[in-house]
């Protein structure tokens, strides 16, 4: 089709309605005796407009739509709306044009009968993209089979102060690790880069926030955002160029502003470093009812041309882009500047087949798509204290025990932005550890002992008495994302005030990182029986871990594992798998030391307090395994592309496992202060106990540069490169 043709034919009305994506789309369809029925909402807005661009969320469940099981639609109803709406837009519209229906998938979709996945904060320990990339595909498939083309995800944030509700939604602290989830986000949800329309499986990846969310003022969500450009371009725009690489076609801007111009406005943000210097050819959407909050020191036709003078093509539940056909016949904004916008939306249309047949696909089973899912959440987690108890010796043991307030609600495993679960489809932590004592023909017994953040009344004796009769303790510690129907949400979704669980997610920010105290109690309470006791954090974030260290003699990060948590958790401790993963987010000693990322700028500053050490207790990138590795006959050599990091490495222990080699680079500049260094490379390599395997990690030149005093882009001359295993580290000068 003909796009601009086809723009040529429409109304200043239509364009506009191309724009909006008002709709709380969950609204547009309601359950009745007579079935599915679609609502005058969504009737309205389509005969207002003659048009409609984009609808939000249709098939959402969570308390926040209130579309729970009964209530919100399966699999096959979801297909069926999406249909209906179809049919009556080409019934009733002038142009007939089809509406792109996006949908929330931070970590599967967030609507019934969809995959929950590990969340991105434990995802990034896995230092695996490419078995993140094998989960989004199975993400894609799940929307696209219910009619929906567009999936929200958050690969943008970096997690620079980890108070931030939102942690759990970033990658890492790192630009480098972060931006290659981003390529495996775009790859797995929209397929390998292609200039044809996306396949039957495949849906549209909107990267958000864009940008630099993750630096927000103490860990406030929405907060002010105070960076220069320089740390912008290092550490905030990586991973939007590594998605725009990888064939990104639409992100979403951020709530925040960057030295005091809102993302929503920045057209320097949204079109001269976006468009202009990092060649983004797509979309850019509103964050929802951001346009609102600037709207209210500016007017709203001024706003909306503002807006898109700025850069911003599509609305969210605003009512600001209505006006942009005001603001054009005011003469605020010129009809050229809406054209480019509509046809930015036209070709995303065009692009996932919504004028033309998309390929056929050959379907996931169920059976794959679990495997992948227990597969990404053991590889996510990060073993971070073993004084030899791990894994469990089963000739040893009679009797396990298992406590903890997430033991057997599936929604503290889950993260937020997570819909209704069907429980069988989902395997707590309890039911992980039973099924993995029955079939080692071992006795199990559990029970809570506390809360998320509260006691249960005379739950710690009743733990005591379990305890006292098992030869092992196993106790969860940590957070919750767990929305319930007592959260209050603003107009956004965010939650204004939490459920009585809930202790992380969005607009849930923590001052104090430390695990709640009842928790606590509950873990001073096991390890004074001398009984042998491995803690399991399940979390969102970092939390404080010091206090936890003396009383456990393993301790295993499994962050928020997925609706298969359960199992993969019950691999590693008992051995079936071995732990690979490595913190992605450093975990600080005590909240007065953040914020702690590695990554900061190598200058000579006193570096401990003088009650505390600086350093935090956990660093980026550490994580043990049950064996050891070793490297041998390494060296570096220049490529006609970069530099290539190469040699041998071993399995010198005794247990099947994979390590992440790291490839950082150090001491690059001397004008402009480098930081203490710089994650450049990476591989993850996996290897059965004695097995030896020779290893090549390529170095883009890409990631050899910096900007100069100017903020001219420029390459290492002379440098460092340290290539880093768990206890190794070897360093090699360099010279281009």
């Amino acid at each position: 089709m003909l796009l601009k043709e086809l723009i040529s034919q429409m109304t200043l009305k239509e364009k506009v309605g191309q724009l909006n994506q008002r709709l709380y789309g969950w609204q547009s369809y309601e359950k009745t005796a007579d079935g599915i029925q679609l609502t005058d909402y969504f009737k309205d807005e389509v005969k207002r407009w003659d048009s409609l661009g984009v609808i939000y969320g249709v098939f959402r469940s969570d308390p926040w739509s209130g579309k729970n099981l009964e209530t919100g639609l399966s699999k096959e109803e979801a297909f069926q709306v999406s249909q209906m709406i179809q049919t009556y837009i080409a019934e009733n519209t002038r142009l007939k044009i089809p509406v792109l229906l996006t949908e929330e998938c931070p970590h599967g979709h967030q609507g019934i009968d969809s995959i929950t996945t590990p969340t991105n904060y434990a995802a990034g320990s896995s230092w695996n993209p490419a078995l993140y990339q094998a989960a989004q595909e199975i993400v894609a498939e799940e929307l696209r089979e219910k009619g929906a083309h567009v999936g929200l995800i958050s690969t943008l944030d970096l997690c620079r102060d980890p108070r931030w509700g939102r942690t759990e939604e970033s990658f890492s602290e790192d630009p480098y690790l972060a931006g290659e989830f981003t390529k495996a986000a775009v790859n797995g949800l929209q397929g390998e880069k292609s200039d044809s329309s996306l396949a039957g499986n495949r849906v549209l990846a909107t990267l958000k926030h864009f940008a630099a969310q993750g630096s927000i003022m103490g860990g406030h969500n929405a907060a002010p955002v105070e960076i220069g450009e320089r740390e912008l371009k290092e550490i905030h725009l990586p991973m939007m160029q590594a998605g725009i690489d990888a064939g990104a076609l639409m992100c979403m801007a951020a709530y925040n502003d960057i030295d005091g111009v809102p993302c929503h406005i920045n057209k320097h943000l949204l079109t001269t470093l976006l468009r202009d210097e990092m060649g983004f050819e797509g979309a850019v959407m509103s964050d929802g009812c951001a346009l609102d909050g600037v709207a209210s020191q500016l007017g709203k036709a001024e706003t909306a041309a503002l807006a898109l003078k700025s850069g911003l093509d599509i609305s969210l539940w605003d009512n600001i882009y209505p006006y942009l056909e005001e603001a054009v016949l005011e003469g605020l904004l010129d009809e050229t500047l809406l054209d480019e916008a509509v046809y930015r939306v036209l070709r995303l249309k065009e692009k996932v087949g919504l004028f033309n047949e998309a390929p056929e696909y050959t379907a996931l089973t169920a059976a794959e798509k679990e495997a992948r899912n227990v597969a990404l959440a053991e590889e996510s987690m990060v073993l971070l204290k073993n004084n030899g108890i791990l894994p469990i010796d089963t000739n040893k043991m009679k009797r396990v025990a298992l406590f903890g307030p997430h033991i057997d609600n599936i929604y503290h495993q889950l993260g937020d932005y997570t819909p209704f679960k069907k429980m069988d489809e989902c395997i707590t932590i309890a039911q992980g550890i039973a099924e993995a004592t029955q079939n080692r023909g071992l006795d199990f017994a559990a029970t809570q002992g506390s809360f998320i953040s509260s006691a249960i009344p005379e739950g710690i004796e009743e733990a005591l008495k379990i305890a006292e009769t098992s030869d092992v303790l196993f106790v969860t510690l940590g957070g919750s994302s767990a929305r319930d129907f007592s959260t209050e949400f603003d107009a956004n979704g965010a939650a204004l005030s939490g459920s009585n669980e809930m202790t992380s997610g969005e607009n849930i920010d923590l001052a104090d990182l430390s695990i709640p105290q009842p928790q606590m109690d509950l873990l001073k309470a096991l390890h004074g029986t001398g009984k042998p006791v491995v803690g399991i954090v399940i979390a969102g974030r970092p939390h404080l871990l010091t206090a936890c260290l003396p009383y456990v003699d393993g301790l295993l990060l499994a962050g928020y594992p997925g609706q298969h948590g359960g199992r993969a958790v019950a691999n590693l401790l008992f051995g079936a798998s071995n732990p690979s993963g490595k913190l992605a987010i450093s975990i600080p000693d005590a909240n007065g030391q953040l914020p702690v990322y590695y990554n900061y700028r190598d200058t000579p500053f006193k570096k401990d307090y003088l009650d505390l050490a600086g350093q935090p207790i956990f660093t980026f990138g550490y994580g043990l395994s049950y064996t050891d590795f070793a490297l041998t006959n390494t060296q570096v050599s220049q490529t006609e592309t970069g530099w290539m990091v190469s040699g041998d490495i071993t399995n010198i222990g005794s247990y099947d496992g994979a390590e992440v080699i790291q490839v950082y680079a150090k001491k690059y500049s001397k004008d402009v202060l480098p930081r203490v260094k710089k994650l450049c490379g990476f591989d993850k390599i996996y290897l059965e106990a004695s097995e030896t395997k020779a290893f090549e990690i390529q170095i883009a030149s890409s990631e050899l540069t910096d900007f100069d005093i100017e903020m001219n882009r420029r390459s290492f001359k002379d440098f460092k490169l340290q290539v880093e295993i768990r206890g190794e580290v070897l360093t090699f000068d360099c010279h281009n």
